[in-house]
Order: C-alpha cells, then structure tokens, then sequence
C-alpha cells in the first residue's frame, strides 16, 4: 500500500546558485525561485540583524528545507558567536530533499546540518547540540503549539503566501508571534501583504517596508519596543 504523497516535488536551481523545491501541498516553492539563499540572507538574517546580534535567539515558522537556518549558521560561525534556534514545521519534507537542496551549498559543512539530517524524521522534537549551536525543531501545528514569550531576538515568519497559506498570517496568530519577541527583537517576512502589515501594527509592532531580495519589490520587518 502506498503511503501519503511527499509534501516536496521538482527541486528548483535558482539563479544565485541555491537550490529550493516545489511544495505538492501549497503548489509554490518553499523559497525565492528568484534565489532561495539570497531571500534568506536579505529577508531574514540582515532583516531581523541577527548578522549583528552577539548572541540571536531565532524562532522561525516554517522551517521548510532549512535554507533560512543553514544561512543563519553560517553567519554566526563566521562571527563566532553562540546560536539559539527553534523552529516550527507542520509538513516535513523528506530529508533526501534536505540533503539535495543543501548539498555543497552554505552550512552544508557545519556539524549541526548533518546532525539534523541524521535525526530528520525520526521523532516530533529534534534537538541538536554542537559547541556553540543549540537547534530545536518541533514537528506541530504551530498554530497549537506553545510559544515561548519574551524570547526571540529574531523571528523569521516564513509560512508560505497568505493565499495558499493564509492560518499563520491571521491578526490572532501574529499578535501571539509579536508576545514571542524579546524587547528590541525583530520579526522579518517576505510578505508586505497590508493586511500582514496592519496586522502587525495592530500587534503593537511599528513595521517597515525595505527593499525586497531578487525578484521581490518590497518586504518587511517589525519590531517589538524596548519601553512600555
């Protein structure tokens, strides 16, 4: 009998070299076809600066093939600071298309990617540890699942478009992602939907558009006040 259809298709070459794949479950891909690691450098780590941050504690929706962790990796060991990173993934891809997007790509080589991959699959809550890594990735509806409050220097909402995707870019969810923020923490996403944008706002979030990755006119980012 057979199983349940892959969530991941046709892997996708993008033109910085990167690699993404096409999600069967939403009908788009899990990153930029325009440049899935320039997205996540631009949108992601530079947006929230965590490619600043002395020691970033990142919560991520959607860890899709781990194209935004892999990036954040390797930002932070070229610094040499310590990474905090937890991660929320309903629909994991199998972990053969990990290795392939990941393959020769940037962190492919850092002890944390291999250690994911061996555990990819295997249980709901993976942990890995390496010197200065600590990775959590929670296989739940993260739309359930408790998240920690007051934590996150950066927040990378990475859910797929609010059209295929629209339950994680409520009003309702992102007020409970904006309570996820430490003070001064910022959240980053590819989307300047203004539903997303005053959502956000309403949040509590003062938001602001930027200049989006190739392919993308705008994205944006949001961040939670230091004082009351």
């Amino acid at each position: 009998m057979d199983g349940p259809p892959s969530p991941a298709g046709e892997i996708i070459l993008t033109p910085d070299g990167s690699r993404t794949a096409l999600s069967v479950r939403f009908g788009e891909g899990y990153g930029s076809r325009h440049g899935a690691a320039a997205q996540a450098r631009h949108v992601f780590v530079e947006g929230t600066g965590t490619h600043l941050h002395p020691a970033p504690r990142v919560l991520e929706v959607g860890f899709g093939l781990g194209v935004n962790f892999r990036a954040t990796l390797v930002e932070a060991a070229r610094r040499g600071v310590p990474l905090d990173y937890l991660a929320f993934e309903f629909d994991p891809a199998p972990v053969d298309v990990l290795r392939e997007v990941a393959a020769g790509g940037e962190g492919s080589d850092h002890p944390a990617w291999p250690a994911l991959l061996g555990g990819w699959g295997r249980q709901s809550l993976l942990t890995v540890r390496t010197e200065a890594v600590s990775l959590t990735v929670q296989v739940a509806d993260v739309l359930a699942a408790p998240l920690p409050e007051n934590w996150a220097t950066a927040l990378y909402l990475d859910g797929f478009s609010p059209t295929r995707n629209p339950e994680v870019w409520t009003p309702a969810f992102l007020a409970r992602l904006a309570r996820s923020l430490a003070p001064g923490g910022t959240l980053a996403t590819y989307s300047a939907a203004g539903h997303v944008r005053r959502a956000l706002g309403a949040a509590g979030l003062p938001v602001e558009k930027r200049p989006g990755p190739p392919g993308k006119r705008e994205c944006v980012r949001a961040t939670r006040r230091t004082g009351p």
